[in-house]
């Protein structure tokens, strides 16, 4: 996919940033429309499907998490990256965010060029999904991941990105331990700056759809999933 053919949607409340990021990021041949507060943004991320949300999460009339809740009841927007973009650092922004279906979290201020880096980065672990045909099943789970499906014995489950993303790389290894730094690594990647709950969160979201006994965690190292 081109990066003309890549359409970016981009919320804030501030006119500055707007515009700053907006620049840059069509500097690069993005295709980018923007949006002032979260009601404009769902009504804009509803017509134009966008492959990329950037979300502020203080803004009036609609904040971010909300916007981003409303955002995932949209089925053809499902699976769409959502990152909050935010000058709040706090643990609850971060858990509020990550509970509303987002993918990653942007701290602000931060360097437009560093921003653009980071697009890169989301776009490109999306590339590499499309491109990679891959049916796994262990025991009575199936992670689909041409479709984006998990089914737990005759249920199919629907998870939000990251949820999966982080399933399907434990799961790609039984037993095997994965370090929380691999984890951040190829799940989030290198170039995205996460909270340092991110990955307890998801897990925590797993064990209450597939199972607590599925994911255990090795102290002071990480997590592998029990087969």
């Amino acid at each position: 996919m081109n990066k003309n053919d890549i359409t970016i949607l981009l919320v804030d409340d501030e006119p500055d940033i707007l515009e700053i990021i907006d620049f840059n990021l069509s500097a690069e041949g993005y295709h980018v429309i923007t949006a002032e507060n979260g009601i404009e943004a769902v009504k804009k991320a509803k017509k134009k499907k966008p492959h990329l949300i950037i979300l502020d999460v203080m803004m009036p009339e609609m904040d971010g998490v909300e916007a981003c809740e409303q955002i995932r009841k949209i089925p053809e927007l499902e699976h769409t990256i959502i990152t909050f973009l935010t000058a709040r650092s706090e643990d609850y922004s971060q858990m509020a965010g990550f509970d509303a279906g987002a993918d990653d979290y942007i701290t602000k201020p931060i360097k437009p060029k560093v921003l653009v880096s980071k697009v890169k980065a989301l776009l490109r672990r999306v590339h590499n999904e499309e491109d990679n045909t891959n049916i796994v099943e262990i025991g009575n789970l199936t992670i689909n991941r041409d479709e984006y499906k998990v089914i737990n014995g005759k249920e199919e489950i629907i998870l939000p990105r990251k949820e999966f993303e982080l399933l399907s790389l434990l799961a790609s290894q039984p037993g095997k331990v994965f370090k929380r730094e691999d984890i951040l690594n190829k799940v989030w990647g290198n170039e995205v700056i996460v909270g340092g709950r991110t990955i307890d969160v998801h897990i925590r979201k797993l064990r209450e759809k597939i199972g607590d006994k599925k994911f255990k965690t090795v102290k002071g190292v990480g997590y592998k999933f029990v087969n």
